[in-house]
C-alpha cells in the first residue's frame, strides 16, 4: 500500500473512531435523561403505605430470585375535594416461569366484609373508608391471597398515559357510542379520551358492569404491552410525565427496576379471568353475591399461578 493509501485509511479510521465515541456519548447521555426522568417519576408516584406484612406469605418475596408476585389495581376517580371511590379494582398476579399474568376485575359492588371497619359492604367502599391499606386487607380476605403492591391510577387523568404511548389497540366485541363517541365493532384504535369513553359505558351493554370490567382488563393489557415495546422509548419524557402525575404506588425504583429486569417475558401472556354472581337487595341496596364455590374456584387459580397452596373446594 502507498503512503498516501495509508494515510487516507488513517484519517478514515480516526472519523470512524470519532463518530463511534460521538455515539456513545450520545446514547449515555440519552440513558441518563431516561434513568433522570424515570427516577423523577419514580420518586413522585412512590406512596408508602401504613400496613404490616401480609399474613397471607410467610416470606416476603424475593424479586431478583423471581418469584411470582401480586399487584392491585385500583382506578380512582379523583376530583378536587373528594378523594373519590376505587370504581376498578384489578388483582394482577405476574409468574416469570410461566411467563404469564393473570388479570381479576373484581366488580365493585361485590359485597364482602371490610377488614378494619368492621362491616360488610360493597368491596369498592373500602378504599372510602381506610384508603390503600384497607382496600389491599379487604381484598386479600376476599380473595384470600397476599397482595404484595398497588398502584392506584387517576382515572380522569388516565388518558393521559393513553396518549403517552400513543394511543393503543382493542377488539371491540359491539359496536356502542358513549360520550359523543363512536365505538365500532372489531379492532379499533383508541386515543386517550376514547379510551376513557370506552371504559366508561356500562349501560348499553346486555352484560352491564361486566362487560365494562372486561374493557377496562383491554386497555390496562394495551398500556402494559404498548409501554414495553421499544418503540415507546421515544416517548419517555411523555410516559414518565403522566406516570408521575397520575399514578402511586408502593413499589421503590429498585423494586421496579428488578421488575422491569427479572418479569418482562411475563408481559407475553395476559389471562383475563372473571368472578361471578348473582344480585341481591339488602334493604334498599344492590349487593353482588358471590357463591362461595365461585370464590374458591377464583382463589385456587391466583393461588396457582403464584405457586402457593390450593384450597379443597367446600363440600
Amino acid at each position: 500500500m502507498t503512503r498516501k493509501g495509508t494515510s487516507k485509511r488513517r484519517k478514515w479510521l480516526k472519523i470512524i473512531g470519532i463518530i463511534s465515541v460521538l455515539l456513545i456519548v450520545a446514547l449515555g447521555g440519552y440513558a441518563y435523561l431516561v434513568y433522570k426522568s424515570l427516577n423523577e417519576a419514580v420518586d413522585t408516584m412512590h406512596q408508602p403505605i401504613d400496613r404490616e406484612k401480609s399474613d397471607k406469605r410467610v416470606e416476603q418475596i424475593t424479586l431478583e430470585e423471581r418469584e411470582p408476585f401480586s399487584v392491585l389495581m385500583l382506578g380512582v376517580d379523583e376530583r378536587e375535594g373528594d378523594k373519590g371511590r376505587s370504581d376498578t379494582m384489578i388483582v394482577l398476579t405476574v409468574n416469570p416461569n410461566t411467563q404469564s399474568i393473570k388479570m381479576l376485575s373484581i366488580p365493585r359492588d361485590t359485597r364482602t366484609e371490610i377488614v378494619g371497619h368492621g362491616t360488610e359492604d360493597k368491596i369498592n367502599h373500602a378504599y372510602a373508608f381506610g384508603n390503600e391499606e384497607m382496600s389491599m386487607a379487604t381484598v386479600e380476605n376476599f380473595l384470600d391471597i397476599p397482595l404484595d403492591y398497588y398502584i392506584k391510577v387517576n382515572m380522569e387523568g388516565f388518558k393521559d398515559i393513553v396518549d403517552a404511548v400513543g394511543g393503543i389497540n382493542v377488539n371491540n366485541k359491539m359496536a356502542f357510542s358513549q360520550s359523543g363517541k363512536q365505538f365500532e365493532e372489531g379492532n379499533i384504535e383508541l386515543d386517550g379520551d376514547a379510551a376513557l369513553a370506552y371504559i366508561r359505558m356500562r349501560k348499553q351493554d346486555p352484560n352491564g358492569d361486566f362487560g365494562r370490567q372486561e374493557r377496562q382488563r383491554q386497555i390496562i393489557q394495551g398500556v402494559i404491552r404498548k409501554g414495553i415495546s421499544f418503540n415507546s422509548l421515544t416517548n419517555f419524557d411523555d410516559i414518565f410525565d403522566a406516570l408521575g402525575r397520575n399514578v402511586r404506588t408502593n413499589m421503590t425504583f429498585a423494586e421496579m427496576r428488578d421488575i422491569q429486569k427479572n418479569y418482562r417475558d411475563a408481559a407475553g401472556t395476559i389471562d383475563q379471568l372473571q368472578i361471578s354472581g348473582s344480585g341481591e337487595y339488602i334493604g334498599s341496596i344492590w349487593y353482588l353475591i358471590v357463591p362461595e364455590e365461585e370464590k374458591v374456584r377464583v382463589q385456587n387459580e391466583l393461588k396457582e399461578h403464584l405457586e402457593l397452596e390450593v384450597t379443597e373446594a367446600p363440600a
